[in-house]
């Protein structure tokens, strides 16, 4: 694969979406023409849902939502399946996610052909447990945005993710910022700062190392200063709008 493309403005980041929800593909779909699925990855904190948000948000600005926003992090297992397993002390790994599920959804959502809603899970933040039939994606959507950490991991099922998304763009953010937006997001929904702090270098950190290591795989990488002057990627209180979820 050759080296990711020069880091783009967010002018072009729209114009590359909207390019490639018009390229589309044959299969299923209305008129036997495909959705587009563009991947968002990067590391936790990097900014992932944020760029994903805008990207929806003003791509469907001024007319009918033809763009739907499906995060990863709703295939989070449920504390009680990593307690059996004895994974919850780190939740976030690959190993957490059911990466088998989520290839299903997005095969499901690029081939859909019957003109019906496809209802994908959320993840409530506050909780940290999955919301089953939090995100509605209508019939009228042509292009998927869904981002999440492991999006080029080449382990287990995760292989089958990527084969299903049309592009995958790396967030990338400095390392001190995306640490401590990190912190703080781990301190709003509740952990305590020395909590926190351990969670964002413990934890989260030797999945930020995971998810560093398959940047070169990207299409695309996206600094994090193209979101400078429209908020804090990870300083916001919800993602999609009724889950109150936020991408690890």
């Amino acid at each position: 694969m050759p080296p990711p493309s020069p880091r783009p403005a967010f002018d072009d980041l729209l114009a590359r979406a909207r390019a490639l929800a018009a390229g589309g593909g044959q299969g299923g779909g209305q008129g036997g023409v495909r959705r587009a699925v563009l991947g968002i990855a990067g590391s936790p904190g990097a900014g992932k849902s944020t760029l994903a948000e805008r990207l929806v948000r003003e791509l469907n600005a001024g007319g009918e939502p033809w763009v739907a926003h499906v995060p990863m992090d709703g295939f989070h297992l449920a504390d009680v399946e990593l307690d059996r397993l004895g994974r919850r002390d780190r939740k976030g790994a690959p190993d957490t996610f059911d990466a088998a599920g989520y290839a299903a959804l997005l095969g499901r959502l690029r081939e859909e052909a019957y003109g019906e809603t496809v209802y994908a899970p959320g993840f409530e933040r506050v909780l940290e447990q999955p919301l089953a039939g939090a995100v509605p994606v209508p019939p009228a959507a042509r292009l998927v945005v869904t981002e999440g950490n492991y999006l080029l991991l080449e382990d287990g099922a995760w292989p089958r993710v990527r084969a299903l998304l049309d592009e995958v763009w790396f967030c990338e953010l400095a390392e001190p910022e995306r640490l401590r937006r990190l912190v703080a997001r781990h301190e709003r929904f509740g952990k305590s700062p020395e909590q926190a702090h351990a969670w964002a270098h413990g934890p989260d950190g030797r999945n930020a190392g995971v998810v560093a290591a398959t940047r070169h795989r990207a299409d695309l990488v996206v600094a994090g200063e193209v979101l400078d002057g429209r908020g804090d990627p990870d300083d916001r209180g919800t993602g999609h709008p009724g889950t109150g979820h936020r991408s690890a």
